[in-house]
């Protein structure tokens, strides 16, 4: 081992961040494992190997006890031969017998390098999985490589610090009715980042309601400096997301500072989202309040909380009824996920039926 071979190892931390002293452990480890091949897997655990940065070097040896006649030349090393190597030595002593790696055979030096090969990989997963851990639940940017005909799951090219990791995007985290081609640059969400046995998995998606979060805090700095706060969004992917927000500044309008000029910070959101439709709408500590709000664009009469601290009834003009519920009911149900509580909502004519039913029968209550 000469100097040639440390350089090439600084190098390699240089271009791939692989630390000098993991490489040296891992060429260490590698040639035990040659010794040990080249000699009919040997078992016992007296051959070291020594590393010296300062002086470039890597020695080798084996630690054998001085006998009288060695019957076991792998661990025992006879006394005439010992004395060759210190003439002091006496029985009973331990000495050490260089090992001229230079010898081993083919299959060794295979098993070598393949014991370094696997200590590069593991280095580079371990390098990016600490890379995208520290980024879950971040917005990356991706470049789409590839679709999978069969499967309809995308691949997705990811670079960080220069390096590239590839990412799948699966059919159940892709946006319903979005066509991504290869090529295009898109955002996504990392959910999680695994150990895998072949790698980290970086888990990505574009479905998942901290998208559009992240979206707003990267396209409105009044979110990102802390003066306006996202308190809860619901979404459905590919339709329609509703998102609330407060003000810690009273000079501050939180919705109009997400709208942003003529709509300029939402609009960026929505192309980003490909055409999916946002509301925003204005946090409130009252529970009525901010379902009336959540339930926008429809108009509210009133809204009542109900006994159980977990439902609210609604009442909306008769010419507002079906736009409060929404499409298949995803007005009502986006307003009930973002609010946390269950909403019954009723035309103004049938609150008014039902009042004055209830005024009868207590009529005819007073009247029995």
């Amino acid at each position: 081992m000469n100097a040639e071979f440390f350089a090439a190892l600084e190098q390699l931390e240089k271009e791939k961040g692989i630390p000098v002293d993991y490489m040296l452990d891992r060429v260490c480890q590698a040639l035990l494992t040659a010794y040990k091949k080249d000699n009919d897997g040997l078992k016992c655990d007296n051959v070291y190997v020594e590393p010296d940065m300062e002086e470039r070097t890597i020695h080798m040896y084996v630690s054998k006890e001085v006998v009288d006649e060695a019957e076991d030349p792998l661990t025992e090393i006879s006394l005439s031969d010992a004395k060759l190597i210190s003439p002091r030595v006496s029985l009973g002593d331990h000495v050490r017998v260089d090992v001229e790696t230079k010898k081993f055979g083919r299959i060794a030096a295979q098993a070598a390098k393949q014991v370094i090969i696997q200590g590069i990989r593991e280095s580079e997963r371990g390098m990016v999985y600490n890379e995208y851990s520290s980024r879950e639940h971040e917005i990356l940017s991706a470049v789409v490589s590839r679709i999978d005909p069969r499967t309809e799951n995308i691949i997705l090219e990811m670079v960080s610090d220069g390096e590239k990791t590839e990412a799948v995007l699966s059919r159940n985290e892709q946006v319903p009715g979005e066509n991504l081609t290869e090529g295009q640059r898109i955002k996504v969400f990392v959910v999680e980042v695994r150990k895998g046995t072949h790698g980290p998995q970086v888990l990505i998606s574009r479905t998942h309601p901290g998208l559009v979060k992240r979206l707003f805090e990267l396209e409105v700095p009044e979110i990102h400096d802390g003066i306006v706060e996202i308190k809860s969004i619901a979404r459905e992917a590919g339709n329609r997301t509703k998102i609330a927000v407060m003000t810690h500044d009273e000079k501050v309008d939180p919705i109009g500072a997400c709208v942003g000029p003529r709509g300029s910070r939402v609009g960026s959101i929505v192309s980003e989202l490909s055409g999916e439709k946002i509301d925003i709408i204005k946090y409130s500590e009252d529970t009525a309040t901010f379902v009336s709000e959540a339930l926008s664009p429809a108009d509210v009469i009133s809204a009542v909380m109900l006994p159980d601290g977990k439902s609210c009834r609604v009442t909306v003009p008769d010419d507002q009824l079906s736009l409060a519920i929404g499409k298949e009911g995803q007005n009502a149900r986006l307003a009930a996920k973002l609010t946390g509580c269950k909403i019954d909502i009723g035309s103004e004519s049938a609150a008014r039926q039902q009042a004055a039913e209830a005024d009868d029968d207590l009529i005819a209550d007073e009247e029995v």
